[in-house]
């Protein structure tokens, strides 16, 4: 049993991204020439296929959407991979990390290789820059006297602030925070995963701005 596990596996893996390129060889300087001769087996939509790391970046730095996201690191979170994974599908211009630098860069699935990275020591030191850059910080948590993520008119140049697993967003990030959101629930969990409430808020950025729809 566990070599039919395995031999599916490889067959999935087989088709994941493409082969060798067929046929004359483009004339394109944004496109990898060891990708060409080999495959391109990476984690990217079907439009970059073949195409240079550097030229990737370069693409998507010219449509960025202008929200950012920041994530607390003081106890290596597991969940950071997911966030910054979300954050390169919904376009964000980049991430923040605040507290450690290192982080557990596993479910990113390299998505961050393609992503802006910032680091800041403290929460002051994220709200500083953000200051400079006309940013507005907002968290994301279910705390006393959060208001509803649904019902709030989240701003264009928007930081979307998220705690850790567990403890949420810690009180000097709260501090530094315009406002505090949380996502409405509806069944008998006190909370949601938080790489599940950074995709929703996230998501709630891109209704709001992308496709124009209003704050009820």
């Amino acid at each position: 049993m566990p070599d039919i596990v395995d031999t599916v596996s490889d067959e999935r893996e087989d088709r994941v991204g493409v082969g060798p390129w067929q046929g004359p060889w483009p004339d394109d300087v944004r496109l990898d020439p060891d990708l060409l001769r080999d495959g391109d087996r990476r984690n990217v939509v079907d439009a970059y296929r073949y195409w240079r790391h550097d030229a990737i970046v370069a693409d998507l730095d010219t449509r960025r959407h202008d929200f950012h996201v920041a994530i607390e690191n003081w106890e290596h979170d597991f969940n950071i991979g997911s966030v910054v994974r979300t954050a390169n599908a919904m376009g964000a211009s980049a991430f923040h990390i605040v507290g450690r630098r290192r982080w557990n860069r596993r479910g990113a699935m390299v998505t961050d290789r393609y992503q802006h990275e910032h680091h800041h020591p403290t929460p002051g030191d994220l709200a500083s820059w953000a200051g400079v850059n006309g940013i507005r910080l907002i968290g994301i948590d279910n705390l006393p006297g959060s208001r509803p993520l649904e019902t709030y008119d989240l701003p264009r140049r928007a930081m979307l602030v998220f705690g850790q697993e567990g403890p949420g967003l810690s009180e000097a990030m709260r501090a530094q925070c315009e406002a505090t959101l949380h996502i409405e629930q509806f069944g008998s969990t006190r909370s949601i995963n938080a790489g599940a409430a950074a995709a929703i808020a996230m998501h709630a950025w891109v209704r709001r701005h992308v496709f124009e729809q209003p704050i009820p």
